[in-house]
């Protein structure tokens, strides 16, 4: 089990990115949340097998058909123990 914070760069806001990555993330059985930072970029927290984690990882590269993903920087985090399904903040 692991989780990975994600910054996503680019043409990442209003084109459903984060209900886009929330599909994704249930579809692989992942827990965390997605969220729009003020600077126009979205934050994603994934949490679950590394297998998962890192196809999601793989998907956050292109995103949803009207993204234009520039950039996708991923982090090491500390697992959550309390935390269940894939919210959207």
């Amino acid at each position: 089990m692991i989780r990975k914070q994600f910054t996503i760069s680019g043409k990442v806001q209003g084109v459903w990115f984060r209900a886009s990555t929330r599909e994704q993330a249930l579809q692989l059985g992942l827990s965390g949340y997605a969220s729009n930072l003020v600077d126009g970029r979205v934050l994603v927290e994934a949490q679950g097998s590394a297998d998962a984690v890192s196809q999601l990882e793989q998907w956050l590269q292109h995103g949803p058909p009207l993204a234009k993903v520039s950039r996708v920087d991923g982090v090491d985090v500390e697992l959550k123990t309390a935390e269940s399904g894939f919210q959207i903040l």
